[in-house]
């Protein structure tokens, strides 16, 4: 996905399980043709999604990209799955951006937060 350098740091915020999340993690080609709009209209497409939670995203020195996608059900991620266009950014990430990827989805049945200066934390199932 795109950077977000003027972005403030804050992760995506404990919410009541059980939710999904998609865990993306790549390594990309030196190709950058045409990514960085494809990622911002990827990121602006999937906020539409009814269920979508929200996105974190880092990248180390070294390259390594990881995206996780949180969505309240499997019926969010399905529809984000199966996106029309969705699905021709996979086709042209895998045959031009794309050096290696994983993709691991997973039922969340636990979550909590911490913010520096508030009482405690956020409440959580499990």
């Amino acid at each position: 996905m795109s950077d977000h350098q003027d972005a403030p740091v804050t992760p995506v915020e404990a919410y009541e399980p059980p939710y999904y999340v998609a865990v993306f993690t790549s390594v990309r080609t030196e190709n950058e043709t045409g990514y960085a709009e494809t990622s911002a209209r990827m990121e602006e497409l999937v906020k539409d999604v009814p269920g979508f939670l929200g996105m974190d995203h880092a990248k180390t020195p070294g390259g390594l990209s990881i995206t996780v996608g949180y969505f309240r059900d499997a019926d969010a991620l399905t529809r984000w799955r199966s996106d029309a266009e969705h699905h021709a950014a996979q086709q042209r990430g895998r045959a031009e951006w794309y050096e290696s990827y994983t993709l691991h989805v997973a039922k969340v049945e636990r979550s909590h937060a911490f913010t520096r200066g508030e009482a405690s934390p956020a409440p959580s199932a499990g």
